[in-house]
């Protein structure tokens, strides 16, 4: 049984294809590279993952099953755009709403979720934050809370989109090192990533995507020039420039 098993899925935004046909099984403990153009169909490919919009056709199981009765094993990172970083919310209560898939309705936080919370925003080191508006952050201080809610919900799986934006080479260096970690775990992580020059050393395994699916495997035999060239098809001068490819 795969942690993530995707079969035959297609999705249209207003009657625009934005994923064809994806078929891939993702393994556990491993961090994988999500690679692609923009407009590609990354977060797309995500949302569907996590059940947060329609398909129009295919299958995906999560942990064998459907993804609603797994959502406490799912923790999504979502793109920086797409929080509203004005909420009045400190670090701390954004990192407890990891704990809210194991709560029932109504019901209190207890001393050992208040640990789990404080243990998470250790290990990203931003524990003398806490009290802070998540507003007040740098760039690479909100990823990081948006990461130790992920860790504070004690997920198998989890989906980060584009983790790495607006934080400086020391923090991104700190999220890999805590995502290999929790890959060798047996966690299994799928990440957004735009940086070619660091698939290789960051990604056990890359997915190549662009509306549909080019390749997937072990980043040593599957990100290579053949399939860069297949997914950046429309973005060929630009990769060459930087040396990418030839």
């Amino acid at each position: 049984m795969y942690p993530i098993e995707i079969n035959g899925l297609s999705v249209s935004y207003d009657r625009k294809r934005v994923l064809t046909n994806i078929f891939l099984n993702v393994e556990r403990g491993n961090v994988y590279g999500v690679i692609g153009p923009n407009g590609a169909g990354k977060s797309t490919l995500f949302k569907a993952v996590l059940g947060l919009l329609d398909v129009n056709s295919g299958t995906i199981k999560v942990n064998g099953g459907d993804v609603e009765n797994q959502r406490k094993k799912l923790a999504y990172v979502p793109q920086r755009d797409d929080v509203d970083w004005s909420f009045p919310a400190t670090v701390l209560d954004i990192v407890m709403m990891g704990r809210f898939p194991h709560k029932k309705l109504f019901s209190s936080m207890s001393s050992n979720d208040k640990a789990i919370a404080q243990k998470a925003l250790a290990d990203l080191g931003i524990e003398h934050l806490k009290n802070r508006q998540i507003g007040q952050l740098s760039g690479g201080q909100q990823q990081r809370v948006f990461i130790a809610r992920a860790l504070c919900q004690e997920a198998e799986i989890f989906l980060l989109d584009e983790p790495f934006v607006g934080v400086d080479i020391t923090t991104e260096e700190k999220i890999i090192f805590i995502l290999k970690k929790l890959a060798a775990e047996g966690k299994t992580l799928l990440v957004v990533h735009h940086d070619l020059s660091t698939v290789s050393e960051y990604f056990d395994k890359v997915i190549l995507i662009n509306q549909r699916l080019i390749a997937a495997g072990d980043t040593e035999t599957t990100f290579n020039q053949t399939n860069i060239t297949a997914t950046y098809s429309a973005q060929l001068s630009i990769l060459q420039k930087t040396g990418l490819i030839e």
